[in-house]
């Protein structure tokens, strides 16, 4: 038992939960303004992709990164012109994207990289890991904390701020109150379109940080659907989390415990094949006992705010 919870596991958690965590603050934001958008996983996915394809071209890191950002959030265009201008069910238009990232990564994988399957190359660098001073010599804790990469602490931050923002600032205020009541916004004189925009372009931002994470922080590779069904994930996170940010934060640290763990587990002759399942299984769990009728009533504002 010892050798399975041992540090590692824990510090490989916090990696794991990285990607998952930011994605699931852009859907919750979405969610905010009444968009469900299940077009996560497609974005996660062009981040990912475009990180590699940043580092590939210039080299730099903070490029990669840049190019993660940008390229999810104009992807994440399509997802709001059609469910905001055209009024077309966000729903449908998430699972079109999400099948379009898939198709469009892999085709540029092999038209770019002249590769199929995955891009791998050993000289590519990729996140750099940060030692935190003082935090790195506490035992234990240090171990699991400092050394991560720049985008797991910003994470952290971006749920902190969040927090502040969407409860403290009246901004943020008038983004809640344009998901749940959009009549009410309008007759306030708010611009609800606008405020959707603004979600829809910040969750695009957020998941182009969860691709590059995955692409260039949990490893530093890119392979043809990588995302392996995070997006989702992450959507259950914001549900569970009821698009809140804390809520959110500890929804996804519990499936990124499990994912870690799934991985750990095949290192003790458990069948790969029932590890892989582990994070999915915990996620239906999850969504049975933990379900509330505070999300059910949430549920149903974003139902009608997008209508």
């Amino acid at each position: 038992m010892d050798q399975l919870f041992d540090v590692s596991l824990f510090a490989a958690a916090l990696r794991m939960v990285a990607p998952i965590l930011l994605a699931a603050l852009g859907g919750a934001i979405c969610a905010r303004v009444g968009l469900f958008n299940v077009g996560l996983e497609g974005l996660i996915l062009i981040g990912a992709f475009s990180a590699i394809l940043g580092n590939y071209l210039t080299g730099s890191i903070a490029v990669a990164i840049l190019f993660a950002m940008g390229f999810s959030l104009l992807f994440s265009l399509l997802l709001a012109y059609m469910s905001i201008n055209l009024q077309a069910n966000v729903i449908i238009v998430g699972i079109a994207l999400n099948f379009l990232a898939a198709g469009l990564t892999t085709f540029a994988l092999r038209a770019i990289f002249n590769v199929k399957g995955a891009y791998y190359d050993k000289d590519m660098k990729g996140l750099p890991k940060l030692d935190i001073p003082v935090l790195k010599d506490i035992p234990w804790l240090g171990d699991v904390l400092s050394g991560q990469s720049i985008l797991v602490y910003a994470a952290i931050v971006i749920v902190i701020v969040l927090q502040f923002y969407l409860f403290r600032t009246v901004s943020g205020f008038r983004l809640l109150a344009a998901g749940e009541n959009p009549v009410a916004s309008r007759s306030l004189g708010l611009n609800v379109k606008k405020i959707q925009y603004a979600a829809v372009l910040i969750s695009g931002a957020l998941c182009g940080l969860a691709g590059a994470q995955l692409s260039l922080g949990n490893v530093t590779m890119f392979t043809e659907g990588m995302t392996n069904g995070r997006g989702f994930i992450a959507l259950v996170a914001t549900m569970l989390g009821q698009s809140n940010p804390i809520g959110v934060a500890g929804a996804s640290m519990l499936f990124g415990f499990m994912e870690a763990l799934s991985y750990r587990l095949q290192n003790f002759s458990v069948p790969s094949n029932i590890t892989a399942m582990l994070p999915f299984v915990v996620t239906i769990i999850a969504m049975i006992f933990f379900k509330s009728s505070g999300y059910k009533n949430e549920a149903k504002k974003s139902s009608g705010s997008s209508r």
